[in-house]
């Protein structure tokens, strides 16, 4: 869940990041996937830290 959440933020971050710097649909997809996927990675680096976490109690 925190990985699809964080998708999503990321996603957003990036297409408004490229619309700010006045780029073209192309660009905007682009911001947004790579965004989308830095944020899943941090996302489940999170996830397997909560889990970690809550397991070991």
């Amino acid at each position: 869940m925190i990985v699809l959440v964080l998708g999503i933020v990321g996603a957003l971050i990036g297409g408004f990041t490229a619309r700010k710097r006045r780029g073209n649909r192309k660009d905007i997809a682009q911001y947004a996937a790579g965004y989308a996927m830095a944020f899943m990675i941090v996302g489940i680096v999170l996830t397997v830290l909560i889990d970690r976490i809550f397991l070991a109690v």
